[in-house]
């Protein structure tokens, strides 16, 4: 005699998402449960195609319902549904069609707050998820450099609005870089800065989006405000180098959009240390780790520690993010565990709200 759906699903309340905390059945994370004899058919929506502990997740999902007595076959689909961050008061807009706005901010410039936007936005395409991205740095738009493999955005789209360009991967991209010159220098007052973001925002047709990633300007000026003010973000992730005077001056970013009420989804170290190429030590150029230490301070995540590494300035130059160029390198795989954990954090947060 097989199984009833109350046993599958009574042995299934064991299991908890490593991530939210939560078992996998009061989640809504099983669909369609079907029982026949002794087989057993249903479906797994996770959170996000990139969360770190997927694979655990289903293991464990798996071993759950073979262990209930009488099972003798399981059946068992895979799919995910991004959660939409829930706005953080009545007077914001969510952007039509867009789940997640994930901001990647700094204190200072030359941290490569850019490069780990790029990587970041471009890793979670890479993994699935449907993934835009927004160059906010209006004074210096860098995406276009970085990623330089896109179908140019369409000035008149749908209902008037602009089509973003299309790169890798689906990936969807839209900059000022795009619209001017690359030598025509950018001249505007504040107010310009925070319309001009508005227009990125809004003015877009984005479509189905589980992430926005907006790469930011440094600082805490017009831009990273009319963004918080606006619409509602999933969380800021702060980039910073090892050094304490960076440091410093990183979280004095991350406390404004505190202030703000935005919520921190952790803090990357880039440029954290270089491996030698011959021996394959780690050298700390910039000493220890004051991130690590600020991160702990502050009660946030450090998501990761982004190495020094040729290749990442290389993919800068050439247009094409080391996460794609060469995705098993050392420096690949730290940005793409830096993706996964903005990802799980970013669901933590929706759901939590």
């Amino acid at each position: 005699m097989g199984p009833s759906e109350k046993e599958v699903l009574d042995a299934l309340r064991k299991v908890r998402d490593p991530e939210l905390g939560a078992d996998v059945v009061s989640m809504g994370m099983i669909k369609d449960l079907r029982v026949e004899g002794g087989r057993v058919y249903f479906t797994l929506e996770l959170t996000t195609p990139a969360c770190p502990f997927n694979e655990q997740l289903k293991e464990e999902v798996l071993r759950a319902v073979r262990s209930v007595r009488g099972v003798t076959e399981v059946t068992m689909e895979v799919r995910s549904r991004v959660p939409t961050t829930r706005p953080q008061s009545p007077n914001m807009v969510p952007i039509p069609g867009v789940k997640n706005v994930v901001a990647v901010a700094s204190g200072k410039g030359g941290v490569g707050k850019s490069t780990i936007a790029v990587n970041l936005a471009a890793a979670l395409s890479l993994m699935g998820a449907k993934t835009g991205l927004l160059d906010a740095d209006v004074y210096g738009p860098t995406i276009p450099r970085f990623i330089r493999d896109y179908r140019v955005p369409l000035m008149r789209g749908k209902d008037k609005k602009v089509e973003p360009a299309v790169g890798p991967n689906g990936l969807k991209l839209i900059s000022l870089g795009m619209m001017v010159e690359d030598d025509t220098p950018i001249i505007w007052r504040g107010p310009l800065v925070g319309s001009a973001v508005r227009q990125l925002l809004f003015d877009v047709d984005w479509g189905e989006l589980d992430y926005l990633i907006v790469d930011l300007p440094p600082g805490t000026g017009d831009a990273p405000l009319t963004l918080a003010q606006s619409v509602p973000m999933s969380g800021v992730v702060i980039v910073t180098t090892p050094q304490q005077a960076a440091v410093a001056i990183a979280m004095k970013a991350l406390r404004m959009f505190q202030k703000l009420g935005v919520p921190i989804i952790g803090i990357v170290e880039n440029m954290s240390y270089l491996k030698c190429e011959h021996c394959s030590n780690v050298i700390r150029v910039f000493g220890e780790s004051w991130a690590r230490r600020a991160a702990l301070e502050a009660g946030v995540p450090l998501l990761g520690e982004v190495p020094m590494d040729r290749e990442i300035l290389e993919g800068s130059e050439s247009g094409v993010p080391i996460v794609l160029s060469n995705p098993d390198s050392d420096a690949s795989k730290a940005l793409i565990d830096v993706a996964r954990r903005v990802a799980g954090r970013v669901s933590v947060l929706a759901v939590g709200r």
